[in-house]
């Protein structure tokens, strides 16, 4: 079985890469970084000073390059991904599925798809995320009201010089402060804001509708020629010689040097369907919620040990969501950002 477990071992590090990056991307206490600073210690005691020094140089770089200055490297990796997906999808499997004679809306179906997505991305990437300049400052900060614990008046943002208004943050990467900041998106080059998080929620559940439909329908095609080969009823022999019935292990390893690349392909796109079915119904909960990525994230440390600087430390102070309305209203506001002439009328 030695084909199967190395298409093992590619799954589960393919699983373990894109957890780690969509977890640890850019934050600098992260489980990731944390791991890069103890093997750097490690490696210190073999390697010398000087390339030490060079090292570090060249990867403090490369990493502030990569993460923390806008680049269009995942934007070009997230189109190649796509290219080689939809690639092998339409010179295999789009083949094999006619000559099985699939229903042929069935085999559109990912193509209409992608084309809702690269829509949404597009209109996501290049949209204005919500960007705080002097001249709409004054009406962007009578959008929200301060809740005292997480987002406090009187705040001023040293880069951009004005009051941040409530739910805003500076983004350090595209160097802006963003009204309703949710998070800055690498795969899309451009931060998420209030002018574009219901764009940015379209595109992630299209992309995720995509990957289960690519998934499905090559998970298909891969059941429907087991069924109509024998291979199923038949027995094989073990390195010892005894014969056993076909099972689940060497049906997948049979797959695999028939179809190498379609099965390659299918074991990315279903790592990828579960990836972002997480990350989807994650951002479902903060929509129905009204909340943001950066507010989830900034939650998680309060809870009665923050104290504000003009309240007395035997006060504790415990964060509550004040901006949720309910589902439907928060949706709405999620696709239609309010105005400050709205609150007023509220």
């Amino acid at each position: 079985m030695d084909f199967l477990t190395l298409f093992l071992v590619y799954l589960c590090f393919v699983l373990l890469v894109t957890a780690l990056l969509c977890l640890c991307l850019g934050r600098r206490d992260s489980v990731l970084a944390r791991s890069v600073n103890r093997a750097s210690q490690v490696l210190s005691l073999v390697i010398p000073t000087q390339l030490q020094r060079v090292t570090r140089r060249v990867t403090h770089r490369a990493l502030h390059r990569l993460f923390h200055t806008r680049s269009c490297l995942f934007v070009v990796l997230h189109v190649a991904l796509q290219a080689a997906v939809f690639g092998e999808y339409t010179w295999e499997v789009f083949g094999y599925c006619l000559e099985l004679q699939f229903h042929l809306l069935l085999l559109l179906l990912p193509y209409l798809l992608l084309a809702g997505n690269v829509g949404c991305f597009l209109l996501c990437s290049r949209a204005n995320p919500g960007i705080i300049t002097k001249s709409n400052h004054a009406s962007l900060v009578k959008v929200y009201a301060y809740d005292g614990v997480m987002f406090q008046r009187g705040i001023v943002c040293p880069t951009c010089t004005v009051e941040k208004p409530a739910r805003s943050k500076h983004c350090s990467v595209c160097r802006t402060c963003v009204h309703r900041f949710d998070h800055h998106c690498v795969w899309l080059n451009n931060c998420v804001g209030a002018s574009n998080v219901g764009w940015f929620l379209l595109y992630l559940l299209s992309l995720t509708a995509t990957a289960t439909a690519l998934a499905a329908v090559t998970t298909a095609l891969l059941l429907r020629v087991l069924l109509l080969s024998s291979v199923m009823h038949s027995t094989y022999l073990d390195a010892q010689g005894q014969e056993h019935p076909v099972d689940i292990p060497f049906l997948v390893q049979h797959l695999f040097l028939t179809f190498p690349r379609i099965v390659f392909m299918l074991g990315f796109v279903i790592l990828l369907t579960l990836v972002l079915g997480g990350y989807s119904s994650f951002s479902l909960y903060l929509a129905f919620t009204n909340q943001t990525t950066n507010e989830w994230c900034k939650s998680r440390r309060f809870g009665g040990s923050h104290h504000l600087s003009s309240q007395p430390h035997d006060r504790q102070l415990v964060y509550k969501n004040i901006y949720s309305k309910g589902i439907w209203r928060n949706l709405k506001e999620i696709f239609r950002p309010p105005t400050a002439l709205e609150r007023k009328k509220k």
